[in-house]
């Protein structure tokens, strides 16, 4: 799959988002802050009171600036950075909570470290949405699918191989399950689909308007079927008869109208079907092989002989169904544009 082309930032956005990022770091600041005033009422000692904040603060603190270096240099994060990053402002909560003397303060001591996980995860999210939007990469994205699809090939094939009937039967939901996680929140997956779906309804639309404003063509003239005139009998009495004088000699013959004789149709000799490799050299290509890369033009020579393959012709979607059928290679945007050559020159013969 191709990813698209790295983007810069601007100007504008570049001090958008360090505006965006600065309120998070003061927080996560005023957070620690706030904690090491907290224990410093309780205990009356700064040296313990710095203890709290870095084995809480401090440590998410760090975790904070591996998990964004490691998203702006395009690699997803480790499982015990992500974890930490939730685990150390918990712990720093609890331990304000477990030191204070009153419910109120339990309380305002506990909500107090929150500000430096919130802080880091907000830096991380932002991070990564700037990696994404350069580089068209998301790797936390990449990460989960990777992981979903490995576990996805597992349970497939246990489903199918297993010797014991309720692991099969075990394996088989957990793929369903699993299935519906394949590609959640990959952004660029579904932008694909996006893209996927509006070639296919371009194409649909293509083929309808090819039907609506196609020429109509005459169907030519198999053949004419000549009725005999009445003709002469000789008769041998006066009555409806007429003298024709043939030199010397008077014949007497006698006018009578014949109903005209059966005649049947005659079907003329069956054309043997065009090939491909008849057309192919008509145009002046070398002959499409079924599997190999085709051109421009070999795409054109297919469709053709696909299309007049049957009568009445068959449409685009039929034509390209029997393309894929056929085990011919080539794309759906070069398909639909070799089928609108095609079309074009038709309407230019009509």
């Amino acid at each position: 799959m191709k990813h698209p082309p790295e983007r810069s930032l601007s100007r504008g956005q570049a001090l958008v988002l360090g505006a965006a990022a600065l309120p998070m770091v003061a927080f996560g600041g005023l957070g620690a802050v706030g904690t090491y005033s907290n224990i410093t009422s309780v205990f009356h000692r700064s040296a313990t009171a710095l203890g709290v904040v870095a084995a809480g603060e401090g440590a998410t603190l760090v975790l904070a600036l591996v998990l964004v270096g490691l998203t702006m240099l395009g690699q997803s994060s480790p499982a015990a950075v992500r974890v930490g990053l939730w685990t150390l402002p918990a712990v720093a909560s609890l331990t304000g909570a477990a030191v204070a003397k009153t419910v109120t303060e339990a309380v305002v001591f506990a909500v107090t470290p929150m500000a430096m996980c919130v802080s880091a995860e907000g830096m991380g999210l932002l991070a990564r949405r700037i990696v994404v939007y350069r580089t068209g990469t998301d790797a936390e994205a990449q990460r989960r699918n990777a992981a979903v699809m490995q576990k996805l090939a597992y349970h497939r094939a246990r489903a199918a191989n297993h010797p014991d009937e309720k692991a099969r039967n075990k394996s088989e939901l957990e793929s369903w399950k699993l299935a519906e996680k394949v590609g959640a929140g990959d952004a660029l997956l579904g932008a694909h689909l996006v893209d996927v779906q509006r070639e296919r309804m371009t194409a649909g639309a293509d083929a309808a308007l090819a039907g609506m404003f196609a020429l109509p063509v005459t169907a030519p003239v198999t053949g004419v079927t000549a009725t005999p005139a009445p003709r002469a009998v000789e008769g041998a009495d006066g009555e409806g008869v007429t003298p024709v004088t043939e030199g010397d000699t008077q014949v007497t013959a006698v006018l009578e109208t014949v109903p005209p004789e059966p005649v049947t149709p005659v079907t003329p000799p069956a054309e043997p079907p065009v090939t491909l490799e008849e057309i192919a050299a008509v145009a002046g290509v070398p002959a499409p092989v079924a599997g190999e890369p085709l051109t421009d033009a070999q795409l054109v020579v297919v469709l053709r002989h696909l299309r007049y393959s049957d009568d009445p012709p068959l449409s685009y979607r039929q034509a390209v169904a029997a393309f894929r059928e056929g085990g011919f290679v080539g794309g759906e945007q070069r398909v639909r544009r070799a089928w609108g050559s095609l079309m074009s020159h038709e309407e230019s013969e009509a």
